[in-house]
């Protein structure tokens, strides 16, 4: 750890540092895919306008596949341990139920480390972006959200090709 001693002048600290990123250098660069998947729990009224494209703020699924192919480029912004990735191809996919939307995100890169972050986080940031969007139809008449949450967010693949 370097530490600032006086302007100008650094010295290393003999305390270790309570995180670290993982050196990545060794390893080899390699193709990297994952997968990853959330649910948005709605109204039925509001799931219904969704799949309908009656939302007043306009499209929420294509500002959302925006949103999150955002989110993936830029992981390593959000989450600091997480290495600058650079993300070859994001895919996204819908599927809506009676009450809920779910989203998939695909992530590909050539890379010394995986992608899954990067997917969850592409899936994420979709799902907060499609609950901005009819938040107005969810709420109750005291503002509060009781038949709204996101849930089952995970990986549900991690792909590394062998050399």
């Amino acid at each position: 750890m370097i530490r600032t001693i006086r302007k100008g002048c650094k010295e290393l600290s003999k305390q270790p540092s309570k995180f670290k990123m993982v050196d990545i250098s060794p390893k080899d660069a390699v193709e990297r895919e994952a997968t990853a998947i959330g649910k948005l729990k709605l109204r039925n009224e509001t799931a219904k306008k969704l799949r309908e494209g009656k939302i007043e703020k306009g499209d929420p699924i294509s500002i959302s596949e925006v949103a999150a192919t955002l989110a993936t480029k830029n992981t390593s912004q959000l989450i600091p341990m997480c290495h600058n990735i650079p993300i070859s191809k994001v895919e996204t996919g819908t599927r809506f139920g009676d009450d809920y939307v779910e989203v998939e995100v695909r992530v590909k890169a050539i890379a010394k480390t995986g992608v899954e972050m990067e997917a969850l986080t592409g899936a994420s940031i979709y799902l907060l972006n499609v609950w901005d969007m009819v938040k107005k139809l969810e709420k109750d008449r005291n503002g509060q959200y009781p038949d709204t949450w996101i849930e089952y967010i995970k990986v549900k693949e991690k792909l590394k090709a062998t050399k």
